[in-house]
């Protein structure tokens, strides 16, 4: 089997004794890791329990990543920003409008101190087993997205220090247009906080892993957004990455693009001596019919998948992101997480 790992992502960062017997339920669903989604309040806030909280996933015999879900907005996640809140003005700006977006510049040093604070007290005080860093991005309005592949002018980040650092770096004023050397300088200062973060975090302990995940997107059917990691041979290649993971496909997208995103992922991590990681959507929405699941399953482990991950714990149950049949297509998951671990 090429499948060695399969993880769920969880936020229920409060009580051990809660959160004790959730990881008891991950475990009889065929889960070997727990993404810890850990928030900026979380850290603020709950920060005494996490390391008891990964103790205690530890204990019941899962490995646990610390995800920093939605830190600045620059991350994935649903949650709000404290450091956006309380710096208004390091943000993400439109590179046609100027507007000031609700997510931070991760190429200002006041983000990049906030984040690497809160990554490397983590690395000391938690426990955990490695970091996972969760769809980092550029903003980019959905509204100018096409499906067919293009993508409108519209870009960030446009702000003083973005402009200063072009200008330093090439000798003109960043353009307002993108050029070649607009995508050059997004994608080498989009890779430097997290390159150098985790080379922080390795010197702290070598063996913590470090997993990117990236957005998987493509120019042919589905739209790359110029998110600041697209181009995927430069982020497998840092030497601080473990895994090299691609994000969520829905459900409704054709066959041919999971087989093609599947296709590159492990190419791409096999050329930079990675482990790959593939996801499944576990909530909001559900496939059709249950069984799609089993059959990408299925795809994934014969293209060489070494990891298989799902978003989220219990389908969303309780959340406004629920699916549909949340328990059922979780219990699927499950399922599936069984049969290729060979449970």
């Amino acid at each position: 089997m090429a499948i060695t790992q399969t993880a769920i992502s969880y936020y229920g960062l409060n009580y051990v004794e809660h959160a004790a017997a959730d990881f008891l339920e991950m475990k009889e669903h065929g889960c070997t890791t727990v993404i810890l989604a850990v928030t900026e309040f979380d850290f603020d806030f709950w920060r005494p329990n996490i390391p008891r909280i990964v103790a205690k996933a530890h204990e019941i015999g899962l490995r646990v990543l610390l995800d920093p879900w939605g830190v600045g907005k620059y991350f994935g996640g649903e949650q709000v920003s404290k450091f956006l809140q309380d710096n208004t003005e390091n943000r993400q700006v439109s590179a046609l409008t100027g507007e000031k977006l609700p997510f931070a510049c991760f190429n200002t040093n006041s983000f990049r101190d906030y984040f690497q604070r809160i990554c490397l007290t983590l690395a000391r005080e938690a426990g955990a087993d490695g970091f996972f860093w969760d769809e980092p991005h550029y903003a980019f309005p959905k509204s100018y997205a096409s499906i067919t592949g293009g993508v409108a002018d519209e870009w960030t980040c446009r702000c003083p220090v973005c402009m200063k650092k072009f200008q330093d770096y090439y000798g003109y004023e960043m353009p307002r247009v993108m050029n070649d050397d607009v995508k050059q300088f997004r994608w080498r200062e989009a890779l430097f906080i997290l390159e150098d973060t985790s080379r922080k975090i390795k010197e702290i302990d070598p063996e913590l892993e470090i997993t990117c995940c990236v957005h998987a997107t493509m120019n042919s059917y589905y739209v790359t957004e110029y998110r600041g990691y697209d181009n995927w041979d430069m982020v497998a290649a840092c030497p601080y990455f473990d895994v090299f993971s691609t994000t969520i496909i829905a459900w409704e997208l054709p066959e041919g693009f999971f087989e093609q995103i599947t296709k590159r992922t492990v190419e791409v991590s096999k050329r930079y001596g990675k482990k790959s990681e593939r996801w499944l959507m576990g909530y909001y929405k559900q496939p059709k019919d249950f069984k799609q699941i089993d059959d990408v399953v299925d795809m994934y482990e014969k293209a060489g998948v070494d990891r298989l991950a799902s978003w989220t714990y219990r389908g969303g149950y309780g959340t406004v992101l629920a699916a549909p049949d949340a328990l059922k297509l979780w219990d699927r998951i499950g399922e599936n997480y069984k049969r290729v671990l060979g449970k």
